[in-house]
C-alpha cells in the first residue's frame, strides 16, 4: 500500500509522485455526488456530431491549395492516406471510449492509464485547441458571407470588420459564438439535433458538388486529368507531404468521445459513431477532390475558391451560392463541434479537483455543464472578436496530436501494464497500515483467478517480471519514435548523423515491438472499466504506428508554433503547481493492490 499525503508519500514522493498518480476507472466520486450528465445521445446523434465537427470549411479551400502546391491530381490518394492515419487514432479512441465512457476524452484516458501530469498536459492543450479553433472558425463567417453581398464592401455593418483602437474586430464572429453557446446550454439532445440539421445541409452541398461536377466532368471527358505530368506530377514525396496537410482535415472525430457519458449505449454506439463519422468524411473528401481536379487542371485552380472557380469556368456561376451555403453551414457545424467538447473537459478536470468546482456544476434542468459552457463561449467570443487567430492556427494542431499520442500510449499501457492498485479515499493512515499488515501475512502466497481477473500478490515474481519488461519496452518504443521522427524531420542535421539517429530510433522501435509481441498481454485488461465493447486490433503494432505518425507531425509543426505553445504550457504548469496539485482528489488517496479489494473471496480461499 502506498499512502500519498499532500505530495509526500513513502514510494511516490514529492512532485514526481503527483505526476504519476492515477485515478480509478470507475468515477465513483462523480456518481456519489450526482455529477452525471443526461444519457440522451443515440448513434445518429454521434454521427452528426462527428461529421459536423470534422468537415469544416477548410475542405472548400484545401482541395485547391494542396493540389496546386503539393500533389496535383493525386490529392485523392493524399486524402486516403491521411484518412487511414487518422483511422489509427480512431481505433484507439474507440476502445478507450467503450471501456471508460466518461466525459473528458483523452484527458480522462490519460489520467487513468498514464498519470496526472500527462493528463493535465493533455487537458490544458485541448483547452487551447478548442478555444483557438473555435475562434478561427467564427472569424471565417464574414469572408464567406461576403459572397452573398457581392464582396466585402457590400457586407452589412453587423457583418463587417471595423477597426477599433488599431484592432480589426469581428462582432459577427462574437455574436455567432454566443448564439451557438446558448444553443449548447439548452441540452445535449437539442444541440445535437441542431448539429444534425446543419450538417445535413453541408453534406447536401458536398453531394451537389460531387453529382453536378461529375455530370459536367463526364460531358467534358475530365479535362483536368488530360494534362502533361501525369497523375503524380510532384512524385510520391508530394503525395506524402499532401497527406500530412490533409491529416488535419480529419481532426474533429474526437468530439464524439467527449460526449461518451451522455450516450445511451456507449459500448455499441461510440465505435459506430467514430467509425462512420471518419469513413463518411474520408469518402466525401476523396470524391469532392476527384471531381474538382477533373474539372479544371490543378495548375489553373484558384487556391482561395477552388470549387466555385471550377464551376464558374463552365459558366455555372450560380453554383457559387450553393458552395457558399455549404461553407457557411460547415463553419457553423464546426463551431458547435469546437465548443461542445471544451466544457466537458473543464468539467472532468474540475471533478478531479484540478480546476475549481465551478466548472463541474451540472444544470438540473438541462443536464449539461452550463457554467463551463458559458465560460467557454465568453472566452472564445472574446478571441474571435478581438484577435486575428490566423497566425496561431498551427497551435490548434498541438493539442490534437498530443491527445492522439497519449491515447495510443494509453492503449499500450492498458493492454500490458494496466493499473494493479485501487484507491481508497481515506486519510486514516494507521487503519490503512493495519489492513496492509494483516493482508501481507495472509495472502502473499495466493494467486487465483476470479471472473477472468488474475489477482497478483507480492510473491508473483513471473508476473512482476512480465510487467517490468512490458513497461521498459513501451518506454524504449516511445524514445525510439521520438529519435526517428526527429532525425527524419530536422533538415539541418548532417546526413551521416541523421542516418545513425534514424537507425538507432528504428532499432529501438523494432526491439520494443519484438518484446511486446512475444510477451503476454495482462489478463486484467479484460475487466478494466466496462466490458463487452470494441477492442482495438493489431496491438502493439497499430498504437505504435499511431504514435509514430503523430510524433512526426508534431515535430514538423515548426519552431514558431512550439514557442507560442510553450507560453501556454508554462501557464498551465503554474496553474497546476499552485492549484491543481494541491486540490487534486488524489492528495489523500490510499493505494492498495487490487487483491485487497477481494477480502471476502480471499479469506474463503484461505
Amino acid at each position: 500500500m502506498q499512502k500519498v499525503n499532500g505530495c509526500a508519500g513513502e514510494c511516490w514522493s514529492g512532485f514526481v509522485g503527483c505526476l504519476v498518480r492515477r485515478k480509478q476507472v470507475d468515477p465513483t466520486v462523480a456518481k456519489a455526488e450526482g455529477f452525471q450528465l443526461a444519457k440522451r445521445l443515440s448513434v445518429i446523434d454521434l454521427i452528426a456530431i462527428g461529421v459536423g465537427a470534422t468537415i469544416g470549411a477548410g475542405v472548400y479551400i484545401l482541395v485547391g491549395t494542396v493540389a496546386k502546391e503539393q500533389t496535383g491530381p493525386a490529392i485523392t490518394v493524399s486524402f486516403l492516406i491521411a484518412g487511414i492515419a487518422a483511422g489509427l487514432s480512431a481505433l484507439c479512441y474507440a476502445e478507450l471510449a467503450c471501456r471508460c465512457p466518461s466525459a473528458g476524452s483523452a484527458y480522462h484516458y490519460s489520467y487513468l492509464c498514464v498519470g496526472e501530469g500527462v493528463a493535465w498536459l493533455i487537458g490544458w492543450s485541448l483547452i487551447l485547441e478548442y478555444s483557438l479553433g473555435g475562434a478561427a472558425v467564427a472569424r471565417g463567417i464574414s469572408p464567406n458571407m461576403a459572397l452573398f453581398f457581392g464582396g466585402q464592401d457590400g457586407l452589412p455593418a453587423i457583418l463587417g470588420r471595423p477597426t477599433v483602437l488599431g484592432i480589426v474586430v469581428d462582432p459577427s464572429a462574437a455574436i455567432l459564438v454566443f448564439i451557438m453557446t446558448a444553443l449548447l446550454c439548452t441540452g445535449i439532445k437539442e444541440s445535437s439535433l441542431a448539429q444534425g440539421v446543419i450538417t445535413t445541409i453541408n453534406v447536401a452541398a458536398l453531394l451537389f458538388i460531387i453529382v453536378a461536377g461529375g455530370y459536367v466532368g463526364f460531358k467534358t471527358q475530365w479535362a483536368g486529368y488530360s494534362i502533361p505530368g501525369g497523375y503524380l506530377p510532384f512524385g510520391v514525396n508530394g503525395v506524402l507531404a499532401g497527406s500530412a496537410t490533409c491529416f488535419f482535415s480529419y481532426v474533429g472525430f474526437d468530439a464524439v468521445t467527449s460526449t461518451a457519458e451522455e450516450v445511451v449505449n456507449p459500448q455499441r454506439d461510440l465505435p459506430i459513431g467514430i467509425g462512420v463519422s471518419l469513413l463518411t468524411c474520408c469518402v466525401l473528401y476523396m470524391l469532392v477532390a476527384a471531381v474538382v481536379i477533373g474539372l479544371v487542371p490543378y495548375s489553373a485552380l484558384d487556391p482561395d475558391t477552388p470549387i466555385a472557380s471550377a464551376f464558374a469556368s463552365y459558366g455555372m456561376n450560380w453554383a457559387v451560392y450553393i458552395v457558399t451555403i455549404g461553407a457557411v453551414t460547415a463553419l457553423c457545424a464546426a463551431l458547435i463541434g469546437g465548443i461542445l467538447p471544451q466544457p466537458r473537459i473543464l468539467m472532468a478536470m474540475a471533478r478531479d479537483g484540478l480546476l475549481p468546482s465551478f466548472f463541474s456544476d451540472i444544470n438540473k434542468t438541462t443536464h449539461v455543464p452550463v457554467k463551463s459552457t458559458i465560460a467557454t463561449g465568453v472566452f472564445i467570443a472574446s478571441l474571435a472578436f478581438s484577435m486575428n487567430v490566423d497566425q496561431l492556427a498551427g497551435m490548434v494542431s498541438v493539442g490534437t496530436l498530443l491527445a492522439f499520442t497519449a491515447v495510443a500510449v494509453s492503449i499500450l499501457i492498458l493492454r500490458y501494464i494496466p493499473p494493479d492498485i485501487t484507491i481508497v479515499q481515506s486519510p486514516d493512515t494507521e487503519s490503512a497500515d493495519l489492513v496492509l499488515s494483516e493482508f501481507n501475512n495472509d495472502i502473499t502466497d495466493i494467486c487465483t483467478e476470479d471472473r477472468g481477473v488474475r489477482y497478483r500478490t507480492q510473491k508473483d515474481g513471473h508476473e512482476a517480471r512480465r510487467r517490468k519488461m512490458a513497461a521498459w519496452s513501451i518506454v524504449v518504443v516511445c524514445v525510439g519514435v521520438l529519435v526517428l521522427a526527429f532525425a527524419a524531420s530536422v533538415i539541418n542535421i548532417p546526413i551521416v548523423p541523421s542516418f545513425i539517429l534514424c537507425g538507432l530510433g528504428g532499432a529501438a522501435i523494432l526491439s520494443g515491438l519484438t518484446v511486446l509481441t512475444c510477451i503476454d498481454q495482462d489478463d486484467a485488461r479484460l475487466t478494466f472499466g466496462e466490458t463487452g465493447g470494441f477492442v482495438c486490433p493489431f496491438v502493439p503494432f497499430l498504437p505504435v504506428a499511431c504514435i509514430l505518425v503523430n510524433t512526426y507531425l508534431l515535430i514538423n509543426l515548426g519552431v514558431d508554433t512550439w514557442i507560442r505553445v510553450s507560453v501556454w504550457l508554462v501557464i498551465g504548469v503554474l496553474v497546476y503547481l499552485f492549484y491543481g496539485r494541491k486540490h487534486s482528489l488524489l492528495v489523500d488517496a490510499v493505494y492498495m493492490p487490487i487483491v485487497l479489494e477481494k477480502e471476502p473471496e480471499i479469506h474463503e480461499i484461505i
